[in-house]
C-alpha cells in the first residue's frame, strides 16, 4: 500500500470520528414533560425547548427575578412550552437584550430532579422591528416634491 492511501485512510477516519462526536452532542427540541424524563434517563443531555414568556395583562413578565446588585448572573423566569406547560426556568447569566419584548424563546439545558430548568443558553425570537406596508407612488411623489 502507498504512503498517500494510507494518509487518505487515516484523514477519512478521522474525518468519520468528528461526525460521530458531534451528532452524538446534538439534541433535539422538546417540551419541559419530555425534557424531564430525559434528565432521569441521563442527566447530562442537553435538549431545546421552545416556549412563550408567561406575561400578564399588562404584558410585564410573570416570575421574572432578575437583581444585577444581588447577583448580575442570575435571571429566574416562567416558561410555557409548546405543548402548554408552565416551567421555572434559571439562568446563569446576565439578562438577555430585549428580553422582554421576545415572542419566541429557545432555552437550551436541561431539567435537574427539583423541577426547575437549567438553561445554559437562550436563543429569542424578537418581534420584527421592520412593519409590513406598501409604499405608494404618491407618498414618494410627496417626499420628492418636499426635497
Amino acid at each position: 500500500m502507498k504512503k498517500t492511501h494510507i494518509i487518505g485512510l487515516i484523514l477519512i477516519a478521522v474525518a468519520i470520528g468528528i461526525i460521530m462526536i458531534t451528532t452524538g452532542d446534538a439534541s433535539t427540541y422538546v417540551g419541559f414533560d419530555e425534557a424531564e424524563q430525559i434528565a432521569q434517563n441521563d442527566p447530562a443531555q442537553k435538549v431545546h425547548v421552545v416556549g412563550t414568556l408567561k406575561k400578564d395583562a399588562a404584558g410585564k413578565i410573570v416570575g421574572l427575578n432578575y437583581n444585577p446588585a444581588l447577583d448580575a448572573n442570575r435571571l429566574e423566569f416562567l416558561v410555557q412550552d409548546s405543548l402548554g406547560r408552565e416551567n421555572q426556568v434559571i439562568y446563569a447569566a446576565p439578562k438577555p437584550q430585549d428580553f422582554e419584548k421576545s415572542e419566541k424563546i429557545v432555552l437550551v439545558g436541561s431539567m435537574h430532579s427539583d423541577k426547575v430548568f437549567y438553561c445554559d443558553k437562550i436563543l429569542l425570537k424578537c418581534p420584527s422591528k421592520y412593519q409590513e406596508g406598501k409604499i405608494s407612488a404618491d407618498s414618494s411623489a410627496s417626499v420628492a416634491a418636499k426635497n
